[in-house]
Parts: structure tokens; sequence; C-alpha cells
């Protein structure tokens, strides 16, 4: 019997697996990476955006960080199939986990966030990504934390809701995932709310990192529809007194997924279905799964 969660596809597909394929060659910097992995994406975008040279390892991860909803502090890595983490990825970070950025020989980084600030640091020649205005790079880091406290732990919490086990039966576990809808639906709101008026990105004309920080998640959006009854975004005039922060986000979204980088570090669908379905259903058999059923932090 294969172990728990090892059964998942093992490499990017699609456009991102071109991608991948174009990164193989030996080079002083290496993304040890998880295909699937939404933390992962922040920094790969960023590399792809920035035009840094850098070769991409593949780190045969399986599951996504369900963020418990115990108040534990927020993570910002994936952790990775402890049955098959490669001699390379725990050389250069014995946790194991992805995105790990090996930045020169014994020398590696982790956390997506702080990923993200050093490739500014270190490549100040390549595209910048990180605002020069000192006021606007602050509120880049608000809001980048924003996401990371606030918006995701709403999208894991809808996402493990299992209305079944609510108890008393009748319309109470239902009502509870209207109340979860809702809750993220709110966060997306006070996101939008805050983007530049004319956009198209979130501070403006230009892409910034807390753009990178933000789309994983609402290009995950479509596992809501497939295992929760979707999210209930209103349509197109239909927003009500919402209806011009409803509006922005559309037009960031649809920014978002005409980039390039965007549409080519993500894979195709039907291989994160198994990943999302295990933990939509509550079925995920990891250690890390255990552990946020039993409302404990990463084993």
């Amino acid at each position: 019997m294969p172990p728990p969660d090892a059964d998942l596809h093992p490499v990017a597909t699609g456009l991102a697996k071109k991608t991948v394929d174009k990164h193989q060659d030996d080079q002083p910097l290496k993304l040890f990476s998880g295909w699937f992995c939404p933390f992962v994406q922040r920094v790969w975008l960023a590399l792809e955006e920035k035009g840094i040279p850098y070769q991409y390892i593949e780190g045969k991860p399986v599951t996504i960080h369900p963020y418990a909803t115990t108040g534990n502090p927020p993570l910002t890595h994936c952790p990775v199939n402890p049955y098959h983490k490669g001699e390379d990825l725990l050389r250069s970070n014995p946790r194991g986990l992805v995105p790990t950025l090996e930045v020169a020989p014994g020398k590696s980084l982790y956390e997506s966030i702080v990923l993200l600030e050093y490739l500014e640091d270190a490549f100040p020649d390549h595209r910048p990504l990180r605002p020069a205005d000192d006021y606007q790079r602050a509120r880049a880091r608000i809001w980048s934390d924003f996401v990371t406290s606030r918006v995701i732990p709403a999208f894991h919490r809808l996402l493990q809701f299992q209305p079944s086990r609510v108890e008393g039966g009748g319309g109470g576990g239902e009502d509870r995932l209207d109340a979860l809808r809702a809750e993220y639906r709110a966060k997306l709101l006070e996101f939008a709310r805050d983007m530049d008026p004319a956009g198209p990105f979130f501070l403006g004309p230009e892409l910034t990192t807390v753009d990178l920080v933000m789309v994983p998640w609402a290009l995950r959006h479509w596992v809501f529809d497939r295992f929760k009854g979707g999210l209930r975004i209103p349509e197109p005039g239909a927003g009500g007194r919402d209806e011009e922060a409803w509006a922005r986000w559309r037009t960031w979204l649809d920014a978002m997924q005409r980039k390039d980088s965007v549409r080519n570090t993500t894979s195709e669908e039907q291989y994160y279905l198994p990943i999302y379905k295990r933990y939509a259903d509550d079925e995920a058999q990891s250690e890390l799964a255990k552990a946020t059923r039993e409302g404990r932090g990463v084993p």
C-alpha cells in the first residue's frame, strides 16, 4: 500500500511544465519547488517577472498547508511529502519545506515573503517588483500581510469545513457554510477596496509583489465551485452597494490572468483536484492533515 497522499502527480503539467523544462540547467540560484504550491507560485512568478536565471528543482510535494484555524501563526511555505523529501532539498533546508531558494552553496532561504524580499534586494538590476515610493512600499507590505494573515486562513476555513459534522443536523451546517463564504468574500472586498482606482494592478499600472502574494489563491477559486457550492460572488451589475469593489476585483483578476508569468506557472486543473479534494473532504492522511484536525500546528 502506498504511503498516505503519496500518489499525487509528481510534476508540473501544461504551460508550467514547459517553464520547468526551460529551467533545468544548473544555475547558482536554485528553486526547490512544488508545482501545486501557491506559496511556491509567489516566488516562481517573481523569478519569471524579473527574468532572473534559476534552476527549477521539484521537491516532490503532496499536500497543501491547510492553515490550521486555531490561531497558529500563518505560514508562507508548503510541506512536502515526508516519504519523498529529496536529499538536495534536505541538504538545503532540513525542514523539507518549499519554496526553498539556494542562493549559493551552503546558503539557503525559505518562507515565500522572505524570498520575495531577497530577490528584490539581491537583484536590483532586474525588473523591480517593489514600489520605489516609501509609502507605497509600506502599503504593499501591509496588504501582503493581510493576504497571509486574513485572506488565506478564511480561504481554508471555507475549504475544509464539513457541513455534515455540525451538531444538531437541520440547516445548521449549510448556514455555517454560508457564513464562511461571506467571511471570505468580505476579505476579498477589503482587499479590493484599497486597490488603486485606475489599476489594473493593486498599486496602479505596474505589477508589484502584493499582486504576486495574492494571485495564487485567486487562481484557485474554482475549488469552491467544485467542492463547496461556489463563492457566490455577484455577477457584474449585481453587486449592490459593493458593485464598485467587485468591479475593481474583476479588473485586477483579469489583468493577472492575462500575465504570461501567471499562465506559465499554472498547471492543468485536473492535477490539482486530488490535492484539494482531500482537504475539502477532510480525508487527507498526511501528518500535517492529522495535526490540523487536532488543532495543532505543523508537526
